[in-house]
């Protein structure tokens, strides 16, 4: 997962209130272009030259009337989507899940991983080299996801304990067993030393900084042939 791209965050709700001064002064400037393409001066006076310098003018004025009328939806559209509530993301720990984490005890390892069993397989548990194949939902501490095979629609399949993904998630899966579901705190000095830039409707993620999975270990490709 060292590969994972991550976001900008929505604004919230009450950031909305600040455009409608700036929704005011589109519709403003509006009006005066409409003013002032009305109060062109027409007549029989005018001269040829004059005539199309007028008509230059109005085109002028009507494209500038156009343009400020596509800001104004624009930036209309734009204050109404950043007020939306961000969209349902699917989880491996449900609103239930989180009450019960909260009486699960905490492991801390040497490295300075911790994590919790939201629950214990009954599988067994991947040998150093073999390939796993595993969901996971990767947040920041605040909570807010950066990045999940569920969204994707499927197993995220890599050989563990090869550095193939971040060093806490290596340790994690290790000790996991197929069937089992477990919540990572990933110190910085086991996540992402360069971070990950943010992407539309994704956090970033700083240079080593803690970062929090829930994974799954779905299953191990290849170890009930090596069993038997």
């Amino acid at each position: 997962m060292a590969s994972m791209a991550a976001s900008a965050l929505l604004l919230p709700l009450a950031a909305v209130g600040g455009s409608s001064n700036t929704h005011k002064r589109a519709q403003t400037n509006t009006q005066s272009l409409i003013t002032r393409c009305s109060n062109t001066v027409h007549g029989p006076a005018l001269s040829w030259a004059e005539s199309s310098s007028s008509n230059l003018v109005k085109r002028r004025n009507a494209i500038g009337l156009f343009l400020g009328l596509s800001y104004l939806v624009v930036e209309s559209r734009d204050a109404v989507a950043a007020g939306l509530p961000p969209e349902q993301k699917p989880k491996l720990c449900d609103d239930v899940c989180e009450k019960e984490l909260e009486n699960v005890p905490m492991v801390t390892t040497e490295s300075g991983l911790q994590f919790k069993d939201i629950k214990i397989g009954n599988g067994p548990s991947p040998p150093v080299g073999f390939q796993v194949a595993a969901n996971y939902v990767a947040m920041v501490p605040s909570g807010q996801i950066f990045d999940s095979s569920l969204e994707k629609g499927q197993f995220y399949i890599f050989r563990v304990g090869s550095g193939q993904v971040i060093k806490g998630l290596d340790e994690g899966i290790l000790s996991m067993k197929v069937g089992g579901k477990r919540r990572l705190y990933i110190p910085g000095s086991l996540a992402f030393p360069k971070g990950l830039n943010s992407a539309p409707g994704r956090p970033r993620v700083a240079p080593s900084s803690p970062v929090i999975f829930d994974v799954s270990l779905e299953y191990i490709p290849g170890l009930e042939t090596v069993e038997e």
